[in-house]
């Protein structure tokens, strides 16, 4: 039997409808009583090395990769010019340990599952890589403990070496770095931290940091790329969170407001970034028949098919991705009319055009000649312009 292509998704469901209107009164205590973990967090050895194949939920040499599905009429491209690095989201939805062993066989298949879904929208471009890595708990997001914090930094750390071990691996080809949810988070994380300030930031076509808040004032001047703010602009950052109306965020914003930012800012009130998928510009506003493309899961989820035409979108309030009316998607929807788990799906084919877009605007800016500065040729471009005449 085919594995149900969004089977992470049918366990999500449990959040929302189980123990009816128990859970619809107070879905936020239920879903902490369920899903955080009990005890102190497990001390983890340090990582395994990312050398080894099998850390891979997804690379290019990989047999049955993942990240090559597409949906029907579309395919693979022939040709991945770029190299992707994405970060999938929580996948180990059980209050056993803090952070998931690398072999737990449930997280790995909603995982890959995942990947199918989301990371998939990039391998028109790129080759793509994506790391087996220990991951917090889904109840991690749902306390304050001091633990939960501590089993995030674990998570971080594994996808730190999976980075540096990919870097190796890309040579130098042009890079797009995306995630969703705890991937979105530790994506910003490593943009602060690995990226910023480094030659590295030079080669970043995009950073899709999706289903994680970033703050316009606490985050992003620390974070080593601007906020993409054309359509055709490589070498920024695109950030969204899709809610149905009436939305309340509250699940998402009360935590972000509690903590600080990169800058060393309070988060509390701050802006968030809202691209527009559809537009892939901040702010915007897109119609329904602008978007070319949301995935629909079949009735038994053994599949997909994309259709356009299905989802409009604005960006409302300090920063939320409002989307209307969606489509018939199932279930799956987290409390405040949170589409969280749609985040990629509603715009499947948009993003996988804007990364295509921004590819094609960073290759045409590398191989564009040298500026003028004050009439002059900068001296490390003159001396090469000189070498290549001798060459010729």
């Amino acid at each position: 039997m085919a594995r149900k292509f969004l089977y992470a998704f049918a366990v999500l469901i449990m959040l929302t409808v189980a123990g009816g209107f128990a859970l619809n009164a107070f879905p936020v205590l239920f879903m902490r009583m369920a899903l955080v973990p009990d005890g102190r967090v497990d001390s983890l050895p340090p990582p395994p090395s990312y050398d080894d194949a099998e850390m891979w939920l997804a690379r290019p040499d990989k047999a049955g990769n993942p990240a090559l599905w597409t949906p029907p009429g579309y395919t693979p491209g022939t040709r991945p010019h770029a190299a992707v690095f994405f970060i999938h989201p929580t996948s180990y939805l059980v209050r056993t340990h803090w952070n998931a062993p690398l072999d737990d066989p449930e997280a790995n298949a909603r995982a890959t599952i995942f990947l199918k879904g989301q990371a998939s929208a990039f391998n028109g471009v790129g080759a793509v890589w994506a790391p087996r890595y220990r991951q917090a708990a889904f109840g991690a997001f749902l306390t304050s403990q001091g633990d939960a914090q501590k089993a995030l930094d674990f998570a971080y750390r594994d996808v730190v070496a999976a980075f540096d071990a990919f870097v190796r691996e890309a040579g130098d080809r042009p890079i797009i770095l995306a995630g969703h949810s705890q991937g979105g988070l530790h994506l910003s994380r490593l943009l602060h931290e690995k990226i910023a300030g480094t030659p590295l930031a030079k080669r970043i076509v995009a950073a899709y940091v999706v289903g994680w808040p970033v703050s316009r004032t606490a985050d992003l001047p620390l974070m080593g790329l601007p906020e993409c703010t054309r359509a055709d602009q490589p070498g920024c950052i695109l950030s969204w969170q899709s809610f149905a109306e009436p939305a309340d965020p509250s699940l998402i914003l009360d935590t972000f407001d509690a903590s600080t930012g990169y800058t060393g800012a309070r988060r509390n009130g701050t802006a968030m970034i809202c691209t527009n998928p559809i537009t892939g510009t901040p702010d915007a506003t897109a119609p329904a028949a602008a978007n070319l493309g949301t995935l629909l899961p079949t009735s038994d989820l053994s599949s997909a098919s994309i259709s356009a035409g299905q989802v409009g979108a604005r960006c409302a309030g300090r920063g939320l991705l409002m989307i209307g009316t969606p489509p018939p998607l199932g279930g799956y929807v987290l409390p405040g009319n949170n589409y969280h788990v749609y985040d990629y799906g509603l715009f499947w084919a948009n993003v996988r055009a804007d990364a295509a877009r921004r590819l094609a605007a960073y290759q045409a800016q590398s191989a564009a000649p040298p500026k003028l500065v004050e009439g002059r040729i900068p001296g490390h471009a003159l001396r090469q312009a000189q070498h290549e005449r001798v060459l010729l």
